[in-house]
């Protein structure tokens, strides 16, 4: 069906002529012989989305994974192609792919939400680096010649940096490098602090204690500072351990419900 286009102005070296499936496509009704003419032209053009698809190796991803990506953009750009326009097919299709990976990577391969600038400025970076890298043995060039080679301020250059070391997260399971017994990032953690809620708890309560009455101030003081009983307090005011107990609960209920009301 499809041979190489002679003379093609564009500079993909897969790339064929299809034209006359594409006018074949446009002028058919939707159906079977529709459907499978495009898969043919799909088929047809496959090796290009396998060498753009290799254009992204060694990012992290499985080359199987991004040729199948590839394969989607490439569907996508034989539906969506419309021969009216004049342009060829490989200016149409090249960029649907190649925009079809990008966003592959921009959407499932961050392990956090990251904005597209800081993605950008990642690539770029890396790009960079790479081509300032003469062998192995080079040293990694310094954020100002990363700079002046790209045209990057070197606030950008050290957000892309970041950003290099940011595309997957790491499991809080993980074992840290030289730690013994499996000493993991989670052991690093901290755990909630009670203690702040009880200072906010007793600075809230310090005013409410001093505008009560004189003996239900002491009876508090008594039973929960001085960890006096109930039968020890009634002996020393003269009054019932009974009356001393609703004492006790009616000043809390009642305190609670000031704090209470000042923290809604």
């Amino acid at each position: 069906m499809a041979v190489r286009a002679a003379g093609s102005k564009h500079s993909h070296d897969d790339a064929l002529d299809t034209s006359a499936e594409f006018r074949r496509i446009a002028a058919l009704p939707d159906g079977p012989e529709k459907e499978a003419l495009r898969q043919e032209v799909v088929r047809a053009w496959m090796p290009m989305a396998e060498r753009l698809a290799g254009q992204f190796r060694n990012r992290g991803e499985a080359p199987e994974d991004l040729e199948q990506v590839a394969m989607l953009g490439l569907v996508k750009a034989v539906r969506r192609y419309d021969p009216e326009r004049g342009s060829a097919f490989a200016s149409y299709a090249v960029p649907t792919i190649v925009g079809e990976i990008k966003r592959h990577f921009r959407d499932h391969m961050w392990g956090l939400h990251v904005p597209r600038r800081v993605q950008e400025l990642r690539n770029r970076v890396r790009t960079a680096v790479r081509e300032l890298t003469n062998s192995a043995d080079d040293r990694s060039p310094s954020v100002g010649v990363i700079a002046h080679h790209t045209g990057m301020s070197e606030e950008d250059v050290l957000l892309g940096m970041e950003a290099l070391e940011s595309f997957r997260t790491l499991s809080l399971d993980a074992e840290l490098p030289g730690a013994d017994d499996g000493y993991s990032l989670a052991d690093t953690l901290g755990a909630a602090e009670p203690a702040y809620e009880r200072v906010i708890q007793r600075e809230s309560l310090k005013p409410r204690l001093r505008a009560l009455p004189d003996r239900e101030r002491e009876i508090l003081y008594l039973r929960f500072f001085c960890d006096e009983t109930q039968s020890r307090i009634a002996d020393r005011f003269g009054i019932s351990q009974m009356h001393v107990s609703r004492l006790i609960s009616r000043t809390c209920e009642r305190l609670g419900e000031q704090v209470g009301a000042k923290a809604a």
